[in-house]
């Protein structure tokens, strides 16, 4: 294990130095494009205005014989377009792939002084952190960057999930995590072939009523476990839990679901994968004006955070005060960049 002092030097000569906070930025939704697709690549300035974070995905929705063509469109992208305060990131190919190594040496190479977070898929443990995180303070250092490029984690297997609080806690350099639903699936032998989203198999069914009439049934999401284990690896180590894809994209409604629940859980944010789905994330990950109005009440009898009080009938503590904070904090980050809400958040 690395001594507590070492773990905030940097893993080459010249290269920069961890953060030892993160950045405080807005990420309620980080959304995709397929930088081989030139179309698509033309839209990013537009794009970049209406979102949190840009992500040029390398990895698997990139047919093979296009993935030097999609490294080529994120560099080009990257290179001609001024993303102004929303983020960039990358979603590389996976560490055991044949694309990985030029992936990550021609980004940071070519557009590291702009490139954010790197998305890694497929971690596994602690490990296949520490492997990026040596490679990227080497390329940092060759390159000369200014800011380390910081890495993201997705949490899709089942060893991963196994591991999820070594990987929290592995490296400075960690942004947070997402969860990856379609390939945590396949690696679980669960029988699904949904991206994301409950499914009406996965229920709970109500006991037999004494009159024999019909039994009520629930769905239930198959996930709550997987994302509370990975919301409590984050927030134990100061790191960001998102959600990840939902692949229908014809039922807006049941997306909205399962982002609202990821959100209440304590997720920052969630993947968009289609522009339909950019209004719902900016809607659910931004807490409601009606929520954040209590909030502020219950800061304002407890400046200090400490004692009783009742407020509307409902007794507050320090505990409520904390929870109210955090309210109000996301409700400033959103107020910040939305003039609309700010005025809703009496905040402007």
């Amino acid at each position: 294990m690395k001594a507590p002092r070492k773990f905030f030097e940097p893993l080459a000569i010249g290269a920069p130095a961890p953060l030892r906070e993160l950045p405080v930025r807005l990420e309620r939704m980080i959304h995709f494009i397929p930088p081989h697709v030139e179309k698509m690549r033309a839209k990013a300035a537009e794009i970049a205005a209406q979102v949190d974070v840009v992500l040029g995905n390398l990895e698997d929705a990139v047919p093979i014989d296009a993935k030097q063509a999609a490294r080529d469109g994120f560099i080009a992208m990257a290179q001609a377009t001024d993303f102004g305060a929303t983020g960039l990131w990358a979603r590389v190919n996976a560490l055991n792939s044949p694309w990985i190594v030029d992936d990550l040496t021609r980004l940071v190479g070519e557009v590291g002084d702009k490139l954010d977070v790197l998305m890694i898929p497929k971690i596994e443990g602690d490990w296949d952190i520490h492997f990026v995180d040596q490679y990227l303070a080497l390329l940092e250092a060759r390159y000369g960057l200014k800011k380390p490029i910081l890495i993201h984690a997705i949490l899709e297997t089942a060893q991963g999930v196994k591991n999820v609080g070594d990987i929290a806690a592995s490296s400075p350099r960690l942004h947070g995590m997402s969860l990856g639903p379609a390939d945590l699936a396949a690696s679980r032998a669960m029988k699904t072939t949904r991206v994301g989203g409950g499914h009406p198999d996965y229920r709970v069914l109500a006991d037999p009523s004494a009159a024999g009439g019909a039994r009520i049934a629930a769905q239930q999401d198959p996930w709550h476990y997987t994302i509370a284990r990975m919301v409590d690896a984050c927030a134990a180590n100061g790191i960001k839990a998102f959600y990840g894809p939902f692949g229908d994209f014809s039922d807006p409604e049941a997306c909205e679901a399962q982002f609202r629940n990821a959100f209440l859980l304590g997720c920052a944010g969630a993947w968009t994968l289609h522009p339909s789905q950019i209004a719902l994330a900016q809607k659910v990950f931004s807490p409601d004006p009606a929520e954040v109005g209590f909030a502020q009440k219950i800061l304002a009898a407890m400046p200090d955070g400490s004692g009783a009080v009742m407020i509307d009938g409902k007794m507050q503590d320090d505990a409520t005060w904390k929870q109210a904070k955090v309210l109000v904090d996301l409700a400033r980050q959103v107020a910040a960049k939305d003039a609309d809400m700010a005025k809703l958040y009496g905040l402007s």
